[in-house]
């Protein structure tokens, strides 16, 4: 299988060495660096750096006023209905992997790659994603929202190998990108400190802080800077340890208890997305994340269109309203969606 690819480079050893190995593999192979955001001209220099060395086509493409529109305000809005988003997957649905894709494709390629870490095997007759190998990188939670007519056309040429591996075999071909560091979580948010970008976009709204019977305990800053789960910044004197439990949009009002109460056994999710189109009439037996970094718990997925319960065997703490959960297989990505709720 060979063709004509576009790569989303962002200046970073990954989708650098995806260059390098699908060039080696006999492709025709163009970088594409992607300027989203005022401060994202210093990837378009490394991009640029490394198209050069490799001696591939550079283009830069805007999308600036898209990823304002899909991502930026996106992440605002939903933190202001007391929401936890994430922002990596909205990307990957909008920008990379729907007008990126297209643009590509429309210029003449046959397939887009990134340096995600995750696998897609094509031997079916469908395309499945599957985990990527190293279990400490896999990135496959991030890709739920794809279906077959994007997979069709994408390529991942890491999703066979460990980071280790990539900065070593990048160190091997001369990529200066070999030692560059990890990017950070949110790229629009370079310092990290979501409090205050949501704080310079948000309208500041005091309101209360109350117990599940409705005991004032205290008052916070506005529910944007806070999530289900947190324990540090609420201000409360309290002789036990207080989290939020739930936060209540349309009071203003946060909810906090005790960390017992944190957990939960089911969630409702919607705008659900099954990676093969297929929706089981039944109850499925699934592995399920509730956000990147959590483990993968057994749980029973019931599909209701586009929403579903999701019945956990056991109960997971801090279910967050905003994030993802995303659904497995073994090692393969059955689809996912937006949590609504948990009970």
């Amino acid at each position: 299988m060979s063709g004509r690819v576009f790569v989303a480079m962002s200046g970073g050893v990954d989708s650098s060495l995806a260059a390098a190995l699908l060039k080696e593999k006999g492709h025709e192979v163009s970088g594409v660096n992607m300027q989203l955001w005022p401060e994202s001209q210093q990837g378009a220099d490394y991009v640029k750096r490394v198209c050069h060395d490799l001696g591939i086509p550079f283009h830069v493409l805007n999308f600036a006023p898209e990823f304002q529109n899909y991502i930026i305000d996106y992440f605002c809005e939903e933190y202001g209905r007391g929401r936890t988003p994430n922002p990596c997957i909205a990307c990957n649905e909008r920008i990379k992997f729907e007008l990126l894709l297209k643009k590509a494709l429309a210029l003449g390629a046959d397939y887009l790659a990134t340096g995600h870490y995750a696998r897609i095997d094509r031997s079916r007759g469908r395309y499945r994603l599957l985990k990527g190998i190293d279990r400490a990188k896999d990135q496959s939670y991030f890709l739920y929202t794809v279906g077959q007519a994007q997979l069709k056309h994408l390529l991942f040429p890491l999703g066979e190998y460990c980071k280790d591996e990539v900065r070593h075999m990048a160190a091997e071909r001369g990529l200066h990108t070999y030692d560059k560091d990890e990017s950070q979580e949110v790229c629009f948010i370079p310092d990290g400190n979501y409090g205050s970008f949501l704080v310079q976009r948000l309208p500041p709204a005091l309101g209360e802080i109350v117990d599940l019977e409705g005991k004032v305990l205290g008052r916070h800053q506005g529910i944007a800077l806070y999530t289900i789960g947190q324990r540090r910044g609420l201000g409360i004197a309290s002789m036990e340890p207080l989290y939020v439990l739930r936060i209540d949009a349309p009071t203003n009002t946060l909810v906090v208890g005790l960390e017992d109460e944190l957990f939960s056994d089911t969630l409702v999710a919607s705008r659900v997305n099954f990676i093969l189109g297929e929706v089981s009439r039944g109850d499925i037996e699934v592995g399920a994340k509730i956000r990147y970094r959590s483990a993968e718990a057994r749980a029973v997925l019931s599909p209701q269109g586009e929403r579903c319960e999701l019945r956990f065997y056991e109960p997971q703490r801090a279910i967050t309203p905003g994030q993802a959960v995303v659904f497995y297989h073994g090692d393969e990505v059955l689809g996912g969606g937006i949590i609504e709720s948990a009970a």
